[in-house]
């Protein structure tokens, strides 16, 4: 089956592309939603400039698209990007959803206008072996954005490993957060892993940071050879 990706970089959406290359669909793109607002409500925003180079690091054409991020408005720009994908040949949209009723209802909506199969291979998984299988299966991800108690500008540009969740269980005890970040405590980036071509190296970043939530913002990367 012909399909698309809705990828943000993060590694939710990564770890959909994998799971659409393990089912050996034909992945033609994949779809980046550019918002404008940080608070959007539908859209990863951390660092989605990124997508263009993941695009050229996984060797899948990318279809990027921008939004102003206002709530509900948004969704038209996702609509016209399924339709466009739709023309092209695309059967389905796999998306990252885990467990955002908010976001994965309003897909299917419009999957269900559109004529698109939307597929959501991980929703309801269990968390902690979800995230533990992230780390097993070789991608490296790092923390682009925190905002909860416990995660301090020390976890900006963090790798997500063993010890990292074992860090994140604690909070979950001491602050239930939540142990895949599904509840917006944090956001993250997907730089390597098993289904890359090429990896993401960062040359340069910043970090930002805000009383209690901060950004690590990658300014400049490029592709190195694995």
């Amino acid at each position: 089956m012909d399909v698309a990706i809705l990828f943000s970089g993060g590694k939710d959406s990564t770890m959909a592309l994998y799971s659409a290359l393990e089912a050996k669909e034909d992945v033609r793109y994949l779809l980046s939603i550019k918002s404008k607002n940080d608070e959007s409500y539908m859209f990863h925003v951390p660092n989605i400039h990124i997508t263009d180079l993941l695009s050229q690091a996984l060797d899948i054409p990318i279809m990027s698209v921008e939004t102003e991020g206002i709530k509900e408005e948004e969704l038209q720009d996702l609509k016209k990007a399924f339709i466009e994908l739709k023309d092209l040949g695309v059967e389905a949209i796999y998306t990252g959803a885990l467990y955002s009723v908010y976001q994965k209802s309003r897909i299917e909506k419009l999957g269900s206008e559109i004529g698109l199969k939307i597929i959501s291979p991980f929703w309801h998984v269990d968390e902690l072996e979800y995230m533990r299988k992230i780390v097993s299966l070789g991608f490296k991800v790092i923390v682009c954005g925190v905002a909860a108690w416990g995660l301090d500008e020390s976890w900006l540009g963090r790798v997500i490993d063993d010890e990292c969740i074992d860090d994140i269980l604690k909070l979950n005890e001491k602050y239930q957060v939540d142990i895949a970040f599904e509840g917006g405590e944090a956001e993250t980036l997907a730089v390597d892993g098993p289904i890359f071509k090429k990896r993401i190296k960062i040359l340069k970043y910043r970090k930002e940071w805000h009383l209690d939530s901060g950004v690590f913002i990658i300014e400049d990367a490029v592709l190195e050879e694995k």
